[in-house]
């Protein structure tokens, strides 16, 4: 069963809980262990309940630490295991000792040795204090039976780090607890404040600097550095069941994340070990990357490139589409492998992050393991395989074809050109059996996975724009031109934040130049004006286009009418030949409701409406765009702070930790929109100051 662990790393942070509100229908142990039936949209429930018979490579313990509160995302406390490393020999007693509280059992010290000629303490035994059973002189006394020949313990040594190692835990007890007695037991009136600051400290203004307890570090190979041989470990694993690092890579993961948590607001990762204490897969996304899936998470592309193509870093990403039409990371992973087990631990762990909230539409690249998580993990999504992907498979198959250059524009042809279901099927069956390939096994192969890849099968699936499923560009991936065959993790991780930050840069400017900057109209039909207003300059120009082509429609036929639904069929002309160069294009018009729909279903795949929509919507005398077909994710004048999800105002005051997360969302949002421009800054600073000012004058009259 996985262990939810806190941070591998000590750094100054606010010991801030990972909180969720209390309202909210996703808000019921987002983490449980042991969930009965609590599901997150019926999608996500138990998101990181993986069980011994669903995990193989002997892969159980994950570290999940959340930056607002250095924590692991379930218990106060969560229960020891190998590898675990303090600072001192106290701070692992006082740790065990606060665990046991929670769990409501008390603790004493079976055992524990010193170094030879020396005092100084080199290993102990910390285990429930129901172990054992009592002396036969014990037995003669009128006490209580309390020994049940308990199990559970932890034991610890000093390694070379001169730092404190648990060897071997053992977790199972065979009695009840008793909280109410565990509470009056001598372990746990021997804690002290000082222990007790450690453990579980208190919040005030102030950062305070509060030392967690270590995971296992991982070695240059991959391995944990622990050099006992003690407790079964074993070194001979197989590679393939491990992140492949090299010298430094481990540390340079570490102290990377390490940083970024002190300065980057909300900032989550995961780590995922097997039980030799080796970093097996890790997942990672920043506090703007969160609060931007709020926004453009409803079609998200995973892009496993490096990973696939054996780049030296096996790098994944999450990636969707801003309101400028341009690529927004949403996440990052380094994977071990491509296996079901690996992808099903990086979707839950994502989509934890997401708080519970799946994507409509997931584009990957074409893989068995990886179709069959999502299915699984996201059971609603339309899984949908990158279309250039599966035209560079193809093609690259019959490279040594003597017709490649007809075979090319004939399959081009056969993907993009058909309308229809059954236009396309027959086409495919021409195609290949004109070109003698109809029982080649890659073709069979992609034409059983049809439904996932062909245009005409995903009419219906909304991919706003990010998909290659019409003719032209599609998004280009995040860190296209910034991650090469040979780039190492260090290299990487130098250029990460520089990507994000002119990312974030160009998405400002983009902004500023849609709000203050006018683009040219080229038509005088009112849908352009329309559009002009509302949406960012970079999507109305896809737009425009439409518009300007809709003089090439020259034809309307009405070929049925049920009810309101009336259905047309509209000529296009695409060349100079009026006899050749024609195509029709079937347009449903739903009159009552002002619903339009085209076979073309520009709408659904680009997320505007084409030409020959809009020819039949002035044709009914339709002035304005319907409301329906007017996206928030493509307007300028919508609001988007990347601030950390904000929670109801229902605060309990007497908890600093839920003053301190209410607080600091709120002042995000103050910094967000502060910056909108110069006077809204101007604004925010003057409300700062004051607001600093009278807080002072609270604290004057306190002392």
């Amino acid at each position: 069963m996985l262990k939810f662990l806190r941070s591998c790393f000590e750094f100054e942070i606010f010991f801030h809980l990972f909180q969720i509100d209390d309202d909210s229908p996703n808000s019921e142990q987002l983490l449980d262990i042991v969930d009965e039936g609590n599901e997150l949209d019926n999608e996500c429930g138990q998101l990181f309940e993986i069980d011994g018979s669903e995990r193989e490579n002997g892969r159980d313990e994950t570290t999940v630490v959340d930056n607002h509160s250095g924590e692991s995302l379930g218990k106060d406390c969560p229960p020891p295991v190998v590898g675990m490393e303090f600072d001192t020999y106290d701070d692992a007693y006082n740790y065990y000792n606060t665990y046991a509280k929670e769990i409501g059992f008390a603790t004493r010290v079976k055992s524990s040795w010193t170094k030879r000629n020396s005092k100084e303490k080199r290993g102990a035994v910390l285990c429930c204090n129901c172990e054992g059973f009592k002396t036969t002189k014990e037995a003669n006394s009128h006490r209580k039976e309390t020994r049940t020949g308990c199990l559970a313990m932890i034991r610890l040594r000093l390694v070379e780090s001169n730092r404190w190692r648990a060897d071997e835990v053992k977790l199972e007890h065979n009695h009840s607890f008793d909280p109410e007695r565990a509470q009056n037991s001598k372990s746990h009136k021997k804690m002290d404040s000082r222990a007790k600051r450690k453990v579980e400290p208190t919040l005030d203004v102030e950062v305070r600097t509060i030392k967690l307890y270590r995971m296992p570090v991982v070695d240059a190979s991959g391995y944990g550095s622990s050099n006992s041989t003690e407790g079964g470990t074993s070194n001979q694993v197989n590679c393939s069941k491990r992140l492949k690092l090299k010298k430094g890579d481990p540390e340079l993961i570490s102290n990377y994340f390490c940083r970024i948590q002190l300065t980057n607001p909300n900032f989550f990762y995961v780590m995922d070990l097997n039980d030799d204490g080796q970093l097996r897969n890790v997942f990672w996304i920043d506090s703007r990357s969160r609060a931007a899936y709020s926004y453009f998470g409803d079609v998200v592309a995973f892009d496993s490139t490096c990973l696939s193509n054996n780049y030296e870093i096996p790098l994944v990403a999450f990636v969707g589409v801003n309101h400028h039409g341009k690529s927004v990371l949403l996440g990052c992973g380094l994977l071990a492998d491509e296996t079901f087990e690996t992808y099903i631990w990086l979707f839950r762990a994502w989509l934890t992050c997401m708080t519970g909230r799946p994507p409509q539409t997931m584009i990957t690249n074409q893989c068995k393991a990886m179709q069959s998580a999502i299915a699984e993990v996201f059971p609603r999504a339309h899984h949908r395989i990158c279309l250039s992907q599966v035209m560079q498979s193809i093609l690259g198959c019959f490279v040594q074809f003597q017709e490649y250059e007809a075979f090319q524009i004939a399959l081009t042809k056969v993907i993009y050109d058909s309308k229809t279901v059954d236009e396309f099927e027959r086409a495919w069956d021409d195609l290949t059996q004109h070109f003698g390939i109809r029982n080649h096994e890659k073709i069979l192969t992609l034409h059983e996975e049809r439904e996932h890849w062909a245009p005409v099968y995903s009419k219906d699936t909304f991919f706003a724009g990010i998909s290659d499923y019409e003719k032209g560009e599609s998004v280009v991936p995040f860190f296209k031109g910034h991650v090469h065959q040979q780039t190492s993790l260090k290299e990487f991780f130098e250029i990460y934040e520089l990507v994000q930050q002119k990312k974030h840069k160009t998405e400002v400017l983009d902004d500023l130049e849609s709000r203050d900057l006018s683009s040219l109209l080229k038509t005088r039909c009112y849908y352009e004006l329309q559009i002009s207003k509302l949406y960012t300059n970079a999507v109305f120009r896809k737009f425009q286009d439409e518009v300007v082509m809709m003089p090439s429609c020259f034809s309307i036929t009405q070929t049925q009418t049920s009810g309101a639904v009336v259905t047309y069929m509209v000529k296009e002309r695409e060349g100079e030949d009026p006899a050749t160069d024609v195509r029709h294009f079937e347009v449903m018009y739903d009159k009552a409701a002002t619903e339009v729909r085209c076979i073309c279903s520009c709408f659904n795949f680009k997320g505007y409406l084409c030409r020959h929509a809009l020819y039949i919507l002035n044709y009914n005398g339709v002035e304005e765009i319907p409301c329906q077909y007017i996206l928030s994710r493509w307007r300028k004048d919508f609001k988007r702070l990347y601030v950390p999800h904000l929670t109801a105002d229902n605060v309990d005051i007497s908890n600093p930790v839920q003053c301190f997360d209410h607080l600091y969302k709120r002042a995000m949002q103050v910094v967000e929109e502060g910056m909108i421009s110069q006077d809204h800054y101007m604004v925010s600073w003057q409300a700062f100051k004051e607001s600093l000012n009278k807080i002072r004058l609270v604290a004057d009259k306190i002392e």
